[in-house]
């Protein structure tokens, strides 16, 4: 058997951003992705060498993120190296498009779809996404996915009141998609900063705890919601030496104190765990027992 990985640096989750470039302006994107991204300093060597550090850390599942990974022309080969490395494989995209080479790479055992949708109405999603034919695209995309039984799971993004996010939820399993439907809420990072700057509050409280994000410029994050605390670049150092340096050791500690704050609330999910959903949830300070289900849900009072 091989050596176990150090528990400070063990990491069972990791966000890859591949890239800030997206073909939605979606006016709450967390990213603040747009077509005018870039897919950033990092090289498809530097994101084989960061799977390669993930998989001796002791990571089990990767997601591929963006902006929208899409269109990175890199994805295809780091989902089968992260594959063959032992990964499990989420690609988080828009559907908005999908070359035929990708969905034979989504077809792949070990690999799962996670999309966000806004509404069963085109005017009101495509409204939200600022993207035309967006709601046609993606619906018939997952209408796809579900056709050649890819697991896929969706978040209903609630951040208009006029949208119907039950009505959308409604429609998605009238589609055939079996996966986790839940609904979630704009976070204030980003394009969602609505009336407060980013802060501890927008986070879930699993941040840094076993997982980590890494930019498309290199930049590592306790997750992708926490992107104004950077603990390192991994064209600079080793994974390994960021999780276990002061600028990570500093951060934890802050986060655990304001999580630490939090109410214990028995039943409260994992919120980031990937089989949980597409995106973090804050929520009251997580137990760690419970699987999301019928009314055991976030408290977000």
């Amino acid at each position: 058997m091989g050596a176990q990985p150090d528990l400070r640096t063990q990491v069972t989750f990791a966000w890859l951003e591949l890239t800030g470039k997206c073909q939605l302006q979606c006016d709450h994107c967390y990213a603040d992705s747009g077509p005018i991204g870039s897919h950033g300093a990092m090289t498809a060597e530097d994101w084989v060498r960061s799977i390669d550090q993930l998989a001796g850390l002791g990571t089990r599942m990767v997601q591929f993120i963006g902006g929208e990974p899409t269109l990175h022309r890199a994805l295809p080969g780091l989902v089968h190296h992260a594959l063959d490395r032992g990964l499990r494989v989420e690609v988080f995209t828009n559907l908005v498009h999908v070359r035929p080479e990708l969905w034979e790479v989504f077809s792949r055992s070990g690999v799962q779809l996670a999309t966000s949708y806004y509404s069963d109405a085109a005017e009101q999603h495509e409204r939200i996404t600022r993207g035309r034919r967006s709601y046609e695209r993606t619906r018939s995309n997952l209408i796809e996915a579900v056709r050649r039984s890819i697991p896929v799971r969706v978040g209903v993004i609630d951040v208009d009141e006029r949208q119907g996010v039950n009505e959308a939820v409604t429609q998605l399993r009238d589609l055939g998609v079996v996966g986790e439907v839940r609904i979630d809420r704009l976070r204030q990072v980003g394009r969602g900063v609505r009336d407060r700057g980013p802060d501890l509050g927008e986070l879930c409280g699993q941040c840094g705890d076993g997982r980590v994000a890494i930019a498309p410029d290199g930049s590592v994050w306790p997750c992708v919601f926490s992107r104004w605390l950077p603990v390192g670049n991994v064209r600079e150092e080793s994974l390994a030496d960021i999780l276990t340096g002061s600028r990570m050791t500093e951060t934890a500690a802050v986060l655990a104190t304001e999580f630490a704050r939090r109410p214990l609330n028995p039943c409260v999910p994992n919120m980031c765990d990937p089989q949980c959903g597409p995106s973090c949830s804050p929520a009251c300070r997580p137990a760690g027992n419970c699987v999301p289900s019928g009314a055991c849900a976030p408290d977000y009072d």
